[in-house]
């Protein structure tokens, strides 16, 4: 029954939702503790069961990649749940960081690309990188540092996820890259309510956000199917 509901991409993503839905009301309505410590890491777990007896991944090493980056996103979920504590916020965006370079070395490849196509995406990105550093750069104090690093691994991750382009299917393709770009709009949200201000129905869309990034991210992996014989860069 279990194993049927697992291999099942559409009973998984209804599941998926009810979850966050269920994290969502609980976050806007009861303590976080010790209620959203019992309803929010089901949700990475059900991408971790669902990747492993989903996954049609040739090379073990694309595989160790994707169960650490969920690792490390479900280690994060459960730190940052308790982001005012200095030390448990910290935990979490060393954590996160560190899953979006096991995503990063899971969607590299060595295929040719466009350069040229590549530089107007990149002043993009990094034009809203530098606002929402510019944003917080009065808050961040000791933190300044971590958060410069983590939100260029964040544009290195939209940038390898964008030159999948040529490489993979149409689906996969799209659903990675919009899941990390939704990734990026709550990664920035969260600093900005946690460094600097509140902002209008927060709880709600950080937790959304972030719930539909990983869905889209780890479903668009699970499904990727190559246009052409392609390696992946070994590191």
């Amino acid at each position: 029954m279990v194993l049927d509901i697992l291999r099942n991409e559409r009973k998984v993503s209804v599941l998926f939702f009810i979850i966050l839905t269920i994290d969502i009301l609980v976050k806007l309505n009861l303590d976080p503790f010790p209620y959203r410590y019992v309803s929010k890491p089901p949700l990475v777990i059900l991408l971790f069961l669902y990747y492993y007896y989903n996954n049609k991944e040739k090379r073990k090493r694309k595989k160790l990649w994707v169960y650490l980056a969920l690792c490390c996103f479900l280690l994060g979920d459960i730190f940052i749940i308790n982001h005012t504590n200095i030390m448990f916020l910290s935990i979490s965006l060393v954590l996160f960081a560190i899953a979006k370079v096991f995503l990063s070395l899971r969607l590299s490849h060595v295929s040719d690309f466009s350069v040229v196509r590549l530089i107007p995406f990149s002043i993009i990105l990094f034009a809203y990188t530098v606002f929402i550093i510019s944003l917080l750069f009065n808050s961040l104090g000791n933190f300044f540092v971590p958060a410069l690093i983590s939100f260029f691994i964040s544009l290195v991750l939209i940038q390898f996820a964008y030159l999948r382009r040529e490489v993979v299917d149409k689906f996969s393709y799209v659903s990675v890259f919009i899941g990390i770009i939704f990734y990026k709009f709550s990664e920035g949200m969260m600093a900005i309510k946690t460094f600097k201000m509140d902002l209008p129905m927060q709880d709600i869309l950080i937790m959304l956000l972030y719930g539909i990034s990983v869905y889209l991210i780890f479903f668009g992996i699970v499904k990727e199917e190559f246009k052409k014989k392609d390696d992946f860069i070994s590191f």
